[in-house]
Parts: structure tokens; sequence; C-alpha cells
């Protein structure tokens, strides 16, 4: 069913050009552009802001008189910890537009690595609009439980978030979803007192190993993992439809690359100072650990005056080369499930549009911390003071946007990770060793496509 609503909920606009990439080179490209690109968008953010600020009494009238809006109740999903925050900004919304009075809205806390499941199981009494993690969108495609952003609304989507996020909600070429976040990343905490240059993964383990403290990673991850195989430049992503069905799979682990990578890991697991796992909560000892943004707080308690975060560091491979560490990054966004009736769609979407704005996106970093995806709101003074979101976006700059896994391959990852816990690969082992492992997990990663 077509979407009306398009540009009511526009409540600001900007131009910026959009950087993406990975590795040593694309992170000198942005040094070097970083200043020209700052200025392109202080100067043209303005003029964005003023268009839309001049036509959008203009298009709020005329959609109000194209849509009957009716009555009924909307539902929607979102995190414990921001139930309370999204009451809140419904009742600005709803402040707003008087002309979608007939509809009540209920929030639930619904977590996002639950959300996608509990839709799936029952699409029709699921949440109208619901807030998930970006690696289940496939899923959500293909059981029929998002709506496609209409086509105005995806162009805005576009202009006003980051490429990350943007590809995160987007499945065969097609926006899906409404980006809430860019902070799904992982990157070093470590005690200042006993990490002197967190620089170098030689280096964080020598100084943990000199001072008696652990160094925390969780290498049975297929999440965390990747920061040593994508750092090789090893591969590993999948192919969709448009349905969200994989298609194929795209792998080098079984390569050279994938066997210097591999090597680190054994490595790291040889010294008394590794510990497996990255929930800083969970941890004990702490000089480093390897975690994201939702445990900044627990890290600051913990390391206290000596609190420092930084990218993840480099270090020197098997075959004598340095490696930036890379992995993924991940997000949070926000669907709309399909809906019959063309009121109430055009309702849904218009508060997925608001709850995904600029300002809702800044006001939500102030209430919780989550960082925001939308450009404007990435350059508030209060984000970029932000420790932990900038040892992120420094890191960001070396990963690559999670796209879709199958979930039998995190299974496989975990055992893959497993294998070196418990000592049946370790650093000793041979290439052959290693490379047959490799080849093993590739072939079943593959498997997975067909």
């Amino acid at each position: 069913m077509k979407k009306k609503l398009v540009s009511v909920m526009l409540t600001t606009a900007m131009s910026a050009a959009l950087l993406a990439g990975c590795g040593q080179q694309a992170a000198q490209e942005v040094a070097e552009t970083a200043t020209d690109a700052a200025e392109t968008v202080a100067e043209t953010a303005t003029d964005a802001a003023e268009t839309v600020a001049d036509t959008a009494a203009d298009a709020t009238e005329a959609v109000a008189e194209d849509i009957d809006y009716g009555s009924g109740e909307v539902k929607v999903w979102v995190a414990d910890n921001v139930v309370d925050f999204t009451n809140e900004q419904i009742a600005a919304f709803q402040a707003e537009h008087p002309e979608m009075s007939g509809y009540t809205f209920t929030v639930e806390a619904v977590g996002e690595g639950d959300a996608a499941g509990n839709m799936i199981t029952d699409v029709e009494a699921g949440a109208d609009i619901y807030a998930f993690a970006q690696d289940q969108i496939a899923r959500l495609v293909t059981a029929g439980a998002l709506e496609v952003v209409e086509d105005s609304n995806a162009e805005a989507i576009k202009a006003q978030n980051d490429a990350g996020a943007v590809g995160a909600a987007t499945v065969g070429g097609t926006l899906y979803a409404y980006p809430l976040t860019s902070d799904n990343g992982y990157f070093l905490y470590y005690d200042k007192s006993v990490v002197t240059d967190p620089s170098t993964l030689e280096g964080i383990v020598a100084d943990c190993e000199a001072a008696g403290k652990n160094f925390y990673f969780e290498i049975n991850s297929g999440w965390y993992q990747t920061a040593f195989f994508f750092g090789t430049g090893a591969e590993l992503t999948y192919d969709t439809d448009d349905a969200g069905n994989f298609t194929k799979c795209n792998s080098t682990y079984a390569s050279d690359a994938g066997v210097v990578a591999l090597k680190e890991i054994a490595e790291l697991a040889s010294s008394k100072a590794f510990q497996n796992g990255s929930a800083i909560s969970n941890a004990t000892n702490v000089g480093a650990i390897v975690d994201g943004t939702w445990d900044a707080q627990a890290a600051k308690d913990l390391f206290g005056d000596n609190y420092a975060c930084a990218k993840l560091p480099t270090f020197e491979g098997a075959d004598g080369k340095t490696y930036q560490m890379s992995g993924f990054g991940g997000f949070k966004l926000l669907g709309v499930k399909p809906q019959e009736d063309e009121g109430k769609l055009a309702v849904c979407d218009a508060l997925a549009a608001y709850l995904s704005s600029e300002e809702v996106q800044l006001a939500r970093y102030n209430a919780v911390g989550w960082g925001p995806s939308n450009l404007n709101a990435q350059q508030s003074d209060a984000v970029k003071a932000d420790e932990a979101l900038s040892a992120l976006a420094d890191q960001l700059q070396y990963t690559i946007p999670q796209g879709q896994y199958p979930g039998d391959y995190w299974s496989l990852a975990t055992s893959l990770g497993d294998s070196i816990i418990a000592g049946e690969i370790t650093a000793a082992s041979s290439d052959d060793d290693f490379m047959k492992a490799l080849t093993d997990f590739q072939a079943t990663c593959e498997s997975y496509a067909q």
C-alpha cells in the first residue's frame, strides 16, 4: 500500500559529504579532507534547513487535507531504558499533530535483541513500530514484518544519516527502516595507569602482563573475531535478494590473510593476561577490555580517574606486516509493520520519522547516551565531547558496516573461537592446521547460502 506522508516530519535538513571506507588508506583520506568536509556541512546546513522551514507548513496542510487518519491504537516496542523517554517524545509528537488525535499510543519494553524474534513469531500480534538490531533486518523482511520506507522519506533518511546506518537499513537496494543510532561497535577501554600506549596489541598485552592485570577480548564471538580477520584483509559477507534470502557467501577466510588473523587470535589467547569476554561488568582485575559504548558508565566507574578509551590497536602478524584491527559497525533501527489501514500507516510513518529525527536522536543521546546516526546530531558539542563515542568514531574508520548474516554463522564462529580456548588450535599449530580449520569454516559458511 502506498504511503502518502512524505515530508511532514522533516524538522531539519542538511547536505553533507558522506565518507565511507576502511583500512589505513581510507583513514588518511578522512584526515586530509575532514576540515573541508566540516566547512561544507557548516555552509550548506543552514540553507538546507531554511528550505525545509519555508515549505514545511504548506506540506503539512496538503497532507492533512489528503489523508483521513481515522482512529485506533499504535503499539510501540523499545528497549526498557528508553520507555519513559519514548513516552515523552510521543506526547510531544501528539501535541504537534492534533490531526492524529484519534490514535492512542502504547509503549512496551521489548529490547532490540528480542523484538525481531517476537515479530517473526507472530507479525499480526507484534508492534506497529519497533526498534531492532540491524543484523535482524533480513529475517524481518523475509517474514513480511517491515514496510518499505516511502520514497520521499527514504531520500531524507539517506541525506541526513551516516552511510553505515543507511546501509544497515537497506536490503536488496530497498530501504526498510529508520536509523536510530550509529554506536554499536567496539573499541578499547583501558586503565591509563596500566597501559602506557594503547596503539599496539603487543604493547597492551605486555603492559597488562607486567602489571598482573587482565586483557579481555571475546575471541569466541563472530562479532568480535572480525576485528582480526577484516584487519588482515580477509572477507566474509553475504548477498541477499529483495526478500532477504541469502543468495551467496563471499568469503576469503581460507587464505593467507585468514591464517595470519587466526594465528594472531591464538597468540593473544596464549598470553597470561588474556581473558575471554567483552562485558566489563563481568570482568575482574582489568587492565584493558574491548567493549562497546553501552558499557561506558561501567568502565568509568571501574577505572575512575584512570579511565581512557581508544580505537582498536594495530598488531604485527606472523608474516611481519602490521595490521590495523577492524571489525563490524552496528546500528539500532526503527521499523514499521505493514498496515491494512492507510490512515494508520501514515500515522506510524509520521511517528517513526519523528522518533528518528535529528532533535530526538540528540535528546535520546542526552537522556541515555545512545550515539546518533544523524549527521547534524553527530556534530553537536555534547556528542563530540563523549570519550567513548569519539573512540568509536575513530574505530569506525576501519570497520565494515555489518550486513546480514545467517543465524548459524554466529554459532559456527563461537565454535572456531572455542577451539582456541580449548587448546585444540594453539599459537604453535602448523600453518596446515590453521588452514584446515579455516577451510572447514569457510565451506560451512558457504553452505548457508545454498
